[in-house]
């Protein structure tokens, strides 16, 4: 008859992987005696820091309470992990792990067959006093020492509080219990608090990740307009050379001709100078003619020259205001880091959709973890500001002011006077987030909402930019920081799935040579 194989033995492996060889030694262990400290950290639960109740094994063989580990899964969006060392899991239902059910509960009987005392019979005698060689019974509560008869009736302990050994032994193994189970809570709160600290590490990367290749595409853009603008630049010189160059040819040919008819005339006078008399005298007058025609000084080249003042002249600056025709400035843009896990933002953070489904990302104290909530990134604490978002045909949304101290976790009323100042959309129904609430009557399509918070005289007004007309004015006293506040509103089955857009503004360069 074959025999089964051997499991291979892995480096590292944890004390709660349940190979055969370990659970037989489990069980004898358990079935002892004098169950060990060891023994009873083996069987706990990493989770609840309980002995395994229900122990399932993951494929990375770690173990947990059954229950314990649904929990975790639940709390953790990243999905099904191993407490331990983080490997997904395929299955949603891991198997119960029989053989370590069995030695978990035989521990848990044996433990509770234990004396009071803590003393199994006859595993070691009575504990006896050094100094008079009787039976340490008694414990003084003042000096907090165990004592025979004899210590009780000395006079160092004359007056004190000193009760049976059995009744001091259980009132402190009772506190001490306690203790533990609040110790045991703090280590589940530390096990929590590692696991989102470990998510935020990875969410960190990611992050670094996005950024950086966000960063390097917009700069990938600027190096691509600056390469094209320095290439059109360096053709609009070389045709200028070129067409001058043409020019200074053409006058040069013409010089060239002229230089050999004159050179030509001048060599037949020689000649006719040279003759003799009589044939000199004979061709004067027509020599004479020649020697006479017209000729014309050299044209001076006006404007010849490469107009190097038109290429140079303010270069740098002639490039930026060029670019500013490509380039889109948004007086305010989102905090991705205060945005609930169900919202998407565009990646240059001017718009925010809700997606309808989870995010991965961590809960820090910034991020609002109830509702569909997302602050601009920049706060306010004086002077006027504006800006404008796009809701298009959306049927809910909500926008406005918050004041940065906020509650960011749980629900929140939406008040002013817990420190939101805002309007919204739901239902048809548009309303100022008043106690209680004001209705708004709005005239014609509102497409876009302008939101002005003047921080100094403790004003918000919202506007229709597009007729000019206003929609609500709230008067307040602001004393913190005001950050722009956006919700665009529930998206079942795709009914609001349109996004919230922060409309970017023309930006103006005064030039003080045309003041």
């Amino acid at each position: 008859m074959s025999q089964r194989p051997r499991a291979a033995s892995q480096p590292g492996r944890p004390p709660s992987i349940q190979s055969p060889r370990l659970l037989k030694g489990l069980r004898r262990r358990a079935l002892s005696t004098q169950p060990t400290q060891g023994l009873e950290e083996e069987l706990t639960c990493t989770v609840c820091c309980e002995i395994f109740h229900e122990p399932v094994v993951l494929n990375c063989t770690h173990s947990f309470c059954q229950s314990c580990l649904q929990q975790f899964w639940r709390k953790n969006p990243a999905g099904r992990q191993c407490p331990v060392c983080r490997r997904r899991c395929s299955s949603t239902e891991p198997p119960i792990s029989l053989t370590l059910k069995n030695v978990a509960e035989t521990f848990l009987r044996q433990k509770e067959s234990e004396p009071e005392s803590g003393q199994i019979p006859g595993s070691s005698p009575k504990v006896q006093c050094p100094a008079h060689e009787e039976v340490l019974k008694l414990f003084c509560q003042d000096d907090e020492e165990t004592l025979c008869f004899v210590c009780h009736m000395s006079r160092k302990h004359t007056g004190h509080q000193v009760c049976p050994l059995e009744e001091a032994v259980l009132s402190r193994k009772e506190e001490l219990i306690k203790d533990i189970g609040r110790m045991k809570k703090n280590l589940r709160q530390l096990y929590e608090a590692k696991q989102e600290y470990d998510d935020m590490a990875v969410h960190l990367k990611n992050q670094l990740q996005r950024t950086e290749r966000q960063m390097k595409e917009e700069f990938d853009q600027l190096h691509q307009f600056l390469q094209k603008e320095e290439a059109d630049r360096i053709a609009a010189l070389r045709d200028e050379h070129e067409r001058k160059s043409q020019l200074v040819k053409r006058k040069t040919e013409c010089l060239m001709r002229d230089i050999l008819s004159i050179s030509n005339t001048i060599i037949g006078i020689d000649n006719e100078i040279s003759a003799s008399d009589a044939l000199f005298l004979q061709n004067y007058k027509i020599t004479r003619g020649r020697a006479q025609c017209a000729t014309q000084d050299p044209e001076k080249l006006s404007g010849a020259l490469i107009d190097e003042a038109t290429h140079l002249s303010s270069l740098k600056y002639r490039v930026w205001e060029k670019m500013l025709g490509i380039v889109k400035y948004t007086p305010v843009t989102l905090d991705p880091n205060t945005a609930y896990a169900w919202l998407s933002l565009s990646s240059d953070l001017t718009s925010v959709t809700n997606a309808g489904n989870m995010q991965e990302v961590p809960d820090n104290p910034e991020r609002f973890n109830h509702l569909v909530f997302v602050l601009g990134s920049e706060g306010f604490l004086s002077g006027q500001h504006a800006w404008e978002v796009e809701v298009g045909n959306k049927d809910d949304w909500v926008l406005g002011v918050v004041k940065e101290s906020i509650n960011r976790k749980g629900k929140v009323s939406g008040r002013p006077e817990d420190g939101f100042w805002t309007i919204a959309l739901c239902e048809g129904q548009f309303t100022a987030m008043t106690t209680p609430r004001t209705t708004l009557q709005v005239e014609g399509p509102l497409e876009k909402v302008r939101v002005q918070l003047d921080c100094d005289a403790g004003l918000v007004v919202f506007s229709n930019p597009v007729n000019m007309t206003t929609i609500y004015t709230f008067k307040d006293h602001f004393i913190e920081k005001m950050f722009p506040f956006f919700c665009p509103g529930a998206n079942i089955n795709g009914n609001n799935s349109r996004p919230l857009k922060i409309c970017p503004v023309r930006v103006a360069i005064w030039n003080s040579a045309t003041w």
